[in-house]
């Protein structure tokens, strides 16, 4: 599982860095996927959106069993 979420945030890590942003992968635990997000991403006002609507969304098609995911503050 870890692998899987490992491979999907280095193919969205490119989208992001264009942007001044990051994501940092921390951990998998409970269905819920835990991240850093870093550079513009990490102040960004957008930044439940980008999460919410963007990653969960791409996360849960190819793993349904995802509940959420939480940023954790730098």
């Amino acid at each position: 599982m870890e692998e899987k979420i490992k491979e999907m945030i280095e193919q969205i890590r490119p989208y992001l860095n264009m942007d001044g942003g990051d994501v940092e992968y921390v951990k998998y635990e409970d269905n819920y996927v835990y991240i850093k997000l870093s550079g513009n991403c990490a102040n960004c006002l957008i930044q439940d959106s980008t999460i919410n609507d963007g990653l969960l969304i791409m996360f849960q098609e190819q793993i349904p069993e995802i509940k959420g995911i939480i940023n954790i503050p730098l």
